[in-house]
């Protein structure tokens, strides 16, 4: 992988710091072309300190959100009398639940009403016909950017787990123990393994390769040392390490912090 494609930086911050600037900078740039932008959004520790930094650039600016769309990217499952609706909105573990009180609520927190972003501009897939967000997607234009996260143990990036396609759409997936693993850090309510969901809502790889513009990796944290040098040492798609698919996508970039690239 090219060096020039890889930027650290010394703390999660910094990295939620440039790429807020610069996904602020495009929202503002689609709006002058009367257009809307759209993010692709992953919940959980990664992307939080860009959402962070977005808030504070908007808040510090009174800054114009109202063409943001969030393209939210799965969802837990586990509601419903066979255990494959959608989680509750308000559990703890909820991707929705993230998406409105860490994304959009946090992002409109500074800003004037008239620049906020609506309800309507958070979007998730439908468990009843997953395969409609990515028609839905397309309708829009596509992803303006991606942001991506990598799991420490077994490179899925949203719910997709090893073995999961290049060109797969979005769909509901059973999760991979590691990625369960995984969100017991993520979501520290959880009381044991046993509690968390076994199937997911989430894009596809192919959701992700096919409908983006561009992508920015996202890895930071000494535990994810390991998912790094898979990342970095890769050549190409490896379907056992799903993170990969940036090899498939169009302007990439990874950002790590010093801990993530062992420079700390």
């Amino acid at each position: 992988m090219p060096a020039h494609s890889i930027e650290i930086l010394k703390t999660p911050a910094a990295i939620g710091d440039v790429l807020a600037a610069d996904i602020l900078a495009g929202v503002a740039a689609a709006r002058t072309d009367g257009r809307q932008y759209l993010l692709g959004c992953p919940s959980g520790r990664s992307p939080k300190p860009i959402y962070d930094a977005m808030a504070e650039k908007a808040a510090a600016g009174n800054l114009d959100l109202s063409n943001l769309i969030l393209v939210m990217m799965d969802e837990y499952l586990g509601g419903g009398e066979d255990g494959l609706g959608l989680c509750p909105p308000d559990a703890h573990n909820s991707c929705r639940r993230f998406a409105e009180y860490d994304i959009r609520q946090r992002l409109n927190a500074g800003i004037d009403p008239a620049y906020q972003v609506p309800k309507e501009h958070v979007w998730f897939p439908d468990a009843t016909a997953p395969g409609a967000y990515d028609a839905r997607i397309t309708a829009a234009g596509d992803v303006d950017l991606f942001i991506l996260a990598s799991g420490a143990t077994d490179g899925h990036v949203a719910f997709n787990p090893p073995g999961s396609p290049a060109d797969g759409p979005s769909c509901i997936v059973k999760l991979a123990e590691e990625t369960r693993r995984d969100n017991l850090g993520t979501f520290p309510d959880f009381p044991s393994l046993d509690a968390v969901p076994h199937h997911g809502l989430t894009v596809g790889l192919g959701t992700i390769a096919n409908l983006s513009k561009a992508v920015a990796m996202v890895i930071h944290g000494a535990h994810k040392q390991m998912a790094v040098e898979r990342l970095t040492q890769s050549e190409g798609f490896d379907p056992q390490w799903p993170a990969t698919i940036i090899h498939r996508c169009k302007q990439v970039r990874i950002l790590l912090d010093t801990a993530a690239a062992g420079r700390a």
